[in-house]
């Protein structure tokens, strides 16, 4: 855990369409019935339309002032990696106001597969991939995919529409991660999100 915030940060990062936003609106109610509290940061280049999405969606769950959006005005990952400040700033408004806090997810813009989060600003990073971008993803290695502690395969439901094999997606991931973990999910259905929960808890909350 990042010591100087006293709170636990879970970065997504993933390309744009990939379903992070969905992700959170799934987490969000696991995490808040597990008994944590959590706020919610959404990074985006020139607007708040995310944030304002995900706090009419926790609305019922999250006082207002614990989902933020930050706007970057560059690269979506300059936010997230190359100069974190803005989210460092808004974790530390977060827990001044909120110093009962467990964790707080940090949602990137919409970037590409190069995308990493600086560990000062996250202690835990997964990586958000779409179905629909194809099943040769996991292939291409990039840093988001290879690095993250959890590669996250989302939209699972379209496979048979694009011509994607899942069993050639958690092959080529297997290759390309190691023992590094893989989760599959259809946020729409709200499959598959219990085991993103779970990893969550499990290293970044529980530790």
């Amino acid at each position: 855990m990042t010591g100087h915030r006293d709170v636990a940060t879970v970065g997504l990062g993933g390309p744009v369409g990939s379903g992070k936003t969905a992700l959170v609106q799934r987490l969000v109610p696991r995490l808040d019935d597990a008994g944590y509290d959590v706020g919610v940061i959404a990074n985006d280049i020139m607007t708040q339309e995310d944030a304002d999405r995900l706090r009419e969606s926790f609305a019922d769950r999250l006082p207002p002032d614990l989902v933020a959006g930050v706007e970057t005005g560059a690269c979506p990952h300059t936010g997230i990696r190359e100069d974190p400040s803005m989210n460092l700033a808004k974790i530390d408004e977060f827990v001044e106001r909120h110093p009962e806090l467990d964790v707080v997810l940090i949602e990137s813009g919409g970037d590409n597969l190069a995308a990493t989060f600086n560990p000062e600003l996250a202690d835990y990073f997964m990586f958000v991939i779409s179905v629909a971008e194809g099943d040769d993803i996991p292939r291409k290695r990039g840093p988001g995919v290879t690095q993250a502690d959890l590669l996250v395969v989302n939209k699972t439901d379209l496979a048979p529409h694009v011509d994607a094999d899942l069993d050639v997606i958690r092959e080529d991931a297997a290759t390309v991660r190691g023992d590094d973990p893989t989760a599959f999910t259809d946020c729409k259905a709200d499959d598959g999100v219990d085991a993103v929960a779970d990893a969550i808890e499990r290293s970044v909350l529980f530790a």
